[in-house]
């Protein structure tokens, strides 16, 4: 009987992360083609041209992209202990961003955030105890 259940749960197991994934190369080629054709890198460097000063991140950098002739850029990063989709919301709405359509609970969040030069599509998820955000920032 222990067989049993411990061969489901590694079926269940691979098909969890199949799908986890699956979700991720969907996001990740939808982000492409918000930007043209930009790749998300994950070397831990923003993008050349991301607007740092008008832009706060929360989190470690991961890695990005760009479009092409600076038609926008993404952001990820992972979210250290106790930071979560409303303290990377604060940290934009600190500097001057309006979200609209926010929505959120203790694991992942979305909102689209408005500023004088810049919009910003916040998108926190968690995964495996491991918060990521992903900044999609394209000019006003």
């Amino acid at each position: 009987m222990n067989g049993v259940v411990s061969e489901a749960s590694d079926q269940v197991g691979d098909a969890v992360d199949g799908a986890v994934d699956s979700a991720k190369s969907q996001f990740d080629d939808a982000v492409s083609d918000a930007l043209g054709g930009a790749g998300i890198s994950t070397d831990g460097e923003l993008p050349d041209g991301f607007p740092v000063d008008d832009v706060p991140l929360v989190g470690t950098v991961e890695g990005g992209g760009a479009g092409p002739d600076s038609a926008g850029w993404v952001a990820r990063t992972t979210l250290g202990d106790g930071e979560t989709f409303e303290t990377a919301a604060g940290e934009l709405e600190g500097a001057g961003f309006t979200g609209s359509a926010v929505d959120s609970d203790a694991d992942s969040g979305f909102g689209n955030y408005s500023g004088s030069k810049y919009t910003v599509l916040l998108t926190v998820n968690t995964a495996d105890g491991v918060a990521t955000a992903t900044y999609v920032v394209t000019k006003a």
